[in-house]
């Protein structure tokens, strides 16, 4: 885990949603009035872990972030996968309880940015100008990140596999607005966010593949047939 200083990438933040509206030097103010700071991560490494306390909302500047629930027997399922110019943590941040009840991990090598929310969701002793719109935008994300837990929730409710997949498939298809599309997950990822076996995975995209139902290449899939 490294530091890096936020002055350097003001260029990486114009195009967030967080902070839609507000830019270059007003948006350094903010940072530097909320005490913002931006750490890396490398693939594989842990952000924060289940009951840790959650005291910042992170921003993803590069890289991806993943949401797992984890057992006592040690199984994992992924609930989310957050994307560049995604958050994570504001659920637990905007709570009654600060802890973490899941374990957030670096998918990629990462760049988070970080904003302590205490200093997001109380004006300062300045009145920022641009800080009642960074409010309104974290609201509005946090019911964009409740929209996608309850994807999640359709797809594992789903009762065959292939139910799952067709479900998953159809909801990537919408977000890029396109049948022709990329995923952020491996086969192991996607196995865990489907709560399926990677072997039986396997077998059913092969199987669909061969059926004219999908095509795809490692992370990149077609849909060929509606139902």
């Amino acid at each position: 885990m490294t530091k890096v200083s936020i002055s350097d990438h003001l260029h990486d933040y114009s195009q967030i949603p967080l902070f839609a509206g507000i830019e270059g030097e007003d948006l350094l103010s903010v940072f530097q009035c909320l005490g913002s700071f931006i750490k890396t991560y490398q693939k594989g490494e842990y952000i924060l872990l289940s009951e840790e306390k959650v005291r910042c909302v992170g921003v993803i500047l590069e890289g991806t972030v993943k949401m797992i629930k984890e057992d006592l027997w040690g199984n994992k399922t992924i609930l989310a996968v957050m994307e560049q110019k995604e958050l994570f943590g504001e659920l637990f941040a905007c709570g009654n309880t600060i802890a973490a009840t899941v374990t957030f991990v670096a998918g990629k090598d990462t760049r988070v940015l970080y904003l302590p929310f205490e200093g997001v969701m109380h004006s300062c002793t300045k009145s920022c100008l641009f800080h009642h719109r960074l409010i309104e935008n974290m609201v509005t994300l946090i019911a964009d990140k409740s929209v996608q837990l309850m994807e999640k929730l359709e797809i594992t409710t789903k009762k065959t596999l292939r139910e799952k997949i067709l479900c998953f498939l159809d909801n990537q298809a919408r977000k890029h607005n396109s049948r022709y599309f990329t995923i952020s997950m491996g086969r192991i990822e996607l196995a865990e966010y489907l709560c399926a076996d990677r072997s039986a995975l396997t077998r059913e995209l092969n199987l669909m593949k061969t059926e004219g139902i999908i095509d795809f290449d490692k992370n990149t899939f077609k849909i060929l047939r509606l139902f």
